[in-house]
């Protein structure tokens, strides 16, 4: 009988490197399902309170992601209940269901982690539960799962930094977000443009003062032509709407179309909390982010010419097939990821 993988998904973007995983791993048995409540308390919170609204947990999200999973015709068990699983790949160590704790785990980083904020510490130094953060900042360094898939140096020191036992973490790239230069030759009919990408703050019951962040959107472009693209969870009407009112006329607004595509024929970008800074960053864009550019550019994903799923692939099958102790595989695993098959971006 053929080992059971089960992948844990979220964001249509971590359901999406979750299946390009998959793909080097198809000797096994794999299956899928979305992120979901591991304890009483949670399934209150998403049956009784509006609080899951703006997660994978539930909702719009849960739906799309489901129905990528359909789509592409992949086996799906959601909560895990079908069979026991020789490992699971997480997305995120911040929901890790009880009865997986004595499975063999894998955390993926997806992309950009939020900024840590005295929330966050003070839910790490009481022992709450990492979700009641209510954001990322701190996935990937709760240390419960086995061995941590980190996208770069800079996000490896990043996670030990805050929690993680750095011999557990392997610098492998991340799916989407590992070859960059592809998006270079697209039909995208605009270019030359100040690219401003938004990000679903408002909708995940985040503040925002978006009026002020158009107007210096505005500011920075200094009569350049602007391009807006929306979050693809934003209400699109108000947000077009509010674009409208307060940026030159002739300025594109898209909330659908290929954002990689766009930022690779911008001349500038500017983004909020939006993962997507690190294509600008890998294009050798000017960019702009709430955070420090600078730490952005350390914490960039590794470009290894989209070899990303295949590098984390082959840990999940060397981890599967070890028969030894995880302190014994960790001892003992030389792991060599695909070397870089691009030159690296030069900062002026």
């Amino acid at each position: 009988m053929r080992k059971r993988i089960l992948f844990i998904t979220g964001s249509i973007n971590q359901t999406s490197q979750m299946h390009q995983i998959s793909k080097y791993l198809d000797d096994y048995d794999c299956w899928f399902s979305q992120l979901f409540p591991d304890n009483p308390f949670l399934k209150i919170i998403i049956k009784h309170t509006p609080l899951a609204k703006g997660t994978v947990l539930t909702g719009q999200f849960k739906e799309r992601s489901e129905n990528y999973l359909i789509q592409h015709g992949l086996q799906i068990d959601y909560g895990g209940d079908r069979y026991n699983y020789d490992l699971v790949v997480n997305c995120t160590d911040m929901i890790v269901a009880e009865k997986f704790r004595k499975t063999k785990t894998i955390w993926v980083q997806e992309g950009m982690i939020d900024k840590r904020t005295l929330i966050s510490s003070i839910v790490k130094a009481t022992g709450l539960p990492p979700y009641c953060s209510g954001d990322t900042s701190l996935n990937g360094s709760t240390n419960v799962c086995d061995i941590y898939c980190a996208a770069s140096e800079g996000y490896k020191s990043y996670l030990a930094k805050h929690g993680t036992n750095a011999k557990k973490i392997f610098i492998t790239g991340i799916p989407n977000y590992d070859n960059h230069v592809e998006f270079l030759g697209n039909d995208f009919p605009h270019h030359g443009y100040v690219m401003v990408a938004t990000s679903d703050m408002r909708e995940t019951y985040r503040f925002e003062n978006r009026i002020e962040f158009i107007k210096q959107a505005v500011k920075i472009a200094a009569g350049r032509q602007l391009l807006f693209k929306l979050h693809p969870n934003e209400r699109v009407n108000r947000a077009v709407a509010e674009i409208r009112k307060h940026t030159p006329v002739g300025t594109l607004v898209y909330h659908t179309g290929n954002t990689n595509h766009m930022i690779a024929n911008c001349c500038e970008l500017i983004t909020q909390y939006s993962t997507v800074v690190y294509t600008g960053i890998a294009l050798g864009k000017k960019v702009h982010s709430y955070f420090d550019v600078n730490e952005l550019k350390r914490l960039a994903p590794v470009q290894n010419g989209g070899t990303s799923a295949k590098n984390i692939a082959r840990i999940c099958r060397s981890y599967l097939n070890f028969t030894g102790t995880k302190d014994e595989f960790l001892s003992s695993f030389n792991f060599q990821p695909e070397s870089t098959l691009q030159p690296e971006v030069q900062y002026a």
